[in-house]
């Protein structure tokens, strides 16, 4: 049974009682220490909303660093602004042995602009603590308190915070007044709860303990999906001197584009008319749309800022047009204001973008799910989404950082939730197809041409920024075959198709070993299938996040004492993580090697995780394939 909770007056008594606690590494169980590179002993978060532009944030925390890999856990950053105060900071380190090593407080933490070099977010800036210790295990327990003037963002709590750490104790309280109104969103939570008044306040906590440490696997799931977490969202909020409530998603879009978005999007009356006469010709809005975003691109460039940082609120467009740069939601902005100036409708979009494809949680609006901004354009018969930090993505591309997943379209109307596109895996295509010579002393040379489409088209895109030596240095990397060297490299980009081709002309000495009265290769240069990493007694479902489709099509020519002499062979593959087939022929004297790759995407159990392992090795073995042709004497 949970104790009632503790008055918040009492809760730095309670921290500094805690301070005399046994930190000695020897004191933590094995099935803590087991698989982890630090142990959290004890951590305390308290959340006391006193007012919408009042939050304490009171955290305790004990962490016991067990090796050099689990450092990370004893950093600290304190991000602050005009919005946000640090009222205090301080903490001690013990050695192995629970030894008191050293004391440090806020004077001790480096402080620098969260943005740097850019005057535009100034005012937002980072205190941090990095400990020097070199011996391990060593244990860090710090204390601090923060005073937010709004609570439109309520942190998540998140008892286990990553990989490879472990929890002893860990727990979280939210206070409030009774005429309050919050939402909350456990997600994988099986711990304990309370609802227990504060005095005359309400009051929630959470308690979580003995959390063993999850090892990252390969191809591991989104961690959304499987780590615990608490969410809270206020009804009634103030941030930077704006009030208002929301409950829902169109609630909360409606809020953002009348505060946010409303009064941010004059431009200068010459750009106006500059925009208007760029696109006079144009008979559609797409084409139109396609020519200001190819005008944008030339003209802005992106400088890297969390979204929350210096407000929600977008740089104006009048400045970025003047300036030329800006943050993601400044972009997105000034691309909305010049789409606008011809008629053209579009919707500043939040989404959370990475790799792990993250959606906005469809029955709980919050403020603090996205991390990035994208457009939206919305056209007849199609949704145009445009990437506004990319200085050369194709005309409705996204990529792999914001493709299919929920965003929140924030329009006059109200916030609604749409799909980003999904790459399918036909159409995610790497179709590759090559005329070589293989000469007799083993030397093989010709010319390549790979189109890359769908997820697959910025596989080498970002080569079409590399100096000429630098791209052939990667190039190298890339195809990763002994005595490489190209003679020629034309790439281009078809932003029409959202296509990439790559044209290579190139020379590898001694490719193929000859002895005596053979010659031995592989036919297979370009596109061998590595072995995915072995996982032994695998906990967590995996996730193949994109499929794909690899198509190459090879003819060998030969030199005039190599015998093209071979039988044909055909290597087929299915499996439901997708299929593989190839085949080797001869027609004409020339040796044709086709192979097609398709990987599925997809949502695993973890007992799968044996046979996929198996079916990429197999892959692998038939990739590697190696011929032996006569020699004439």
């Amino acid at each position: 049974m949970i104790k009632k909770l503790a008055p918040l007056s009492l809760v730095f008594v309670v921290y500094s009682a805690s301070f005399a606690q046994n930190f000695a590494a020897s004191s933590i169980s094995y099935k803590l220490t087991n698989k982890a590179h630090a142990v959290i002993r004890d951590s305390k978060v308290v959340v006391d909303m006193q007012s919408t532009d009042n939050v304490l944030f009171s955290n305790y925390k004990a962490i016991t660093v067990l090796t050099k890999n689990g450092d990370k856990y004893g950093q600290l950053a304190l991000f602050y602004d005009k919005n946000t105060v640090i009222k205090s900071a301080k903490g001690e380190i013990y050695d192995e042995f629970g030894k008191l090593i050293s004391r440090f407080s806020l004077s001790n933490f480096k402080e620098e602009s969260a943005v740097s070099d850019f005057s535009l977010f100034e005012d937002s800036r980072v205190k941090y603590y990095i400990p020097q210790v070199n011996s391990y295990p060593y244990t860090i327990v710090y204390q601090y308190e923060i005073r937010n003037k709004q609570n439109l963002i309520i942190p998540d709590w998140r008892p286990l915070p990553g990989f490879d750490i472990s929890v002893e104790k860990s727990s979280y309280q939210f206070t409030y007044n009774p005429g309050d109104e919050i939402r909350v969103l456990e997600r994988n939570f099986k711990g304990l709860r309370d609802e227990t008044p504060v005095g005359k306040r309400n009051g929630k906590q959470w308690i979580a303990e003995n959390l063993q440490a999850v090892k990252y696997e390969a191809y591991a799931a989104n961690p959304e999906t499987y780590f615990p977490s608490v969410k809270i969202a206020p009804k009634n909020f103030s941030y930077y001197s704006f009030k208002g409530s929301y409950t829902n998603w169109n609630e909360l879009g409606k809020i953002s584009y009348d505060y946010l978005l409303k009064d941010g999007g004059e431009l200068p009356v010459t750009t106006v008319n500059f925009i208007k006469n760029l696109v006079k010709d144009e008979a559609s809005d797409k084409a139109k749309a396609k020519k200001i975003y190819e005008y944008f691109q030339q003209k802005t460039r992106y400088i890297s800022v969390q979204i929350g940082i210096g407000g929600f609120k977008p740089m104006s467009a009048v400045e970025v047009d003047r300036l030329g740069y800006g943050d993601c939601k400044a972009l997105v902005n000034y691309m909305q204001s010049l789409l606008a100036a011809v008629g053209i409708e579009s919707y500043y979009c939040v989404v959370d973008g990475g790799e792990d494809k993250t959606d906005l949680i469809q029955n709980f609006a919050s403020m603090e799910q996205g991390n990035h901004i994208i457009l939206c354009v919305p056209l007849k018969g199609e949704n145009i989404w445009l990437e506004c930090t990319s200085q050369d993505a194709p005309f409705g591309y996204l990529g792999s950082f914001t493709d299919d997943r929920w965003v929140l379209a924030c329009t006059k109307e109200g916030g609604k939730l749409m799909k980003t596109p999904k790459y399918e895996t036909s159409k995610s295509t790497q179709i590759r197809s090559a005329e070589l010579l293989l000469a007799d002393n083993g030397t093989i040379n010709g010319t390549m041409i790979t189109e890359f489409s769908g997820s697959q088209f910025d596989n080498h895109f970002f080569l079409t920024k590399k100096a000429p030596l630098e791209r052939e240095k990667q190039l190298k990397y890339l195809y990763d075959i002994n005595n490489i060297e190209f003679t020629a490299v034309e790439l281009e980009a078809n932003t029409d198709l959202q296509r990439f081709t790559e044209k290579l002309t190139f020379e590898a000495a001694a490719y193929a070993s000859v002895n005596n009265d053979r010659i031995t290769f592989s036919p297979n240069l370009f596109n061998i299938k590595r072995n995915v990493s072995t996982v032994r007694n695998r906990s967590l479902a995996f996730e193949i996040k994109r499929g794909y489709t690899d198509d190459d099509q090879i003819s060998f020519n030969f030199g005039k004492q190599i015998l093209p002499v071979i039988l044909p062979k055909t290597m087929q593959l299915d499996s439901k993580f997708g299929s593989y087939f190839a085949e080797l022929k001869l027609a004409d004297g020339k040796l044709n090697y086709r192979r097609k790759f398709v990987l599925n995407d997809g949502l695993y159990p973890a007992e799968d995780y044996e046979a996929f392992e198996n079916f990429i090795a197999e892959v692998g073995n038939y990739d590697r394939l190696r011929i032996a042709l006569p020699i004439k004497k």
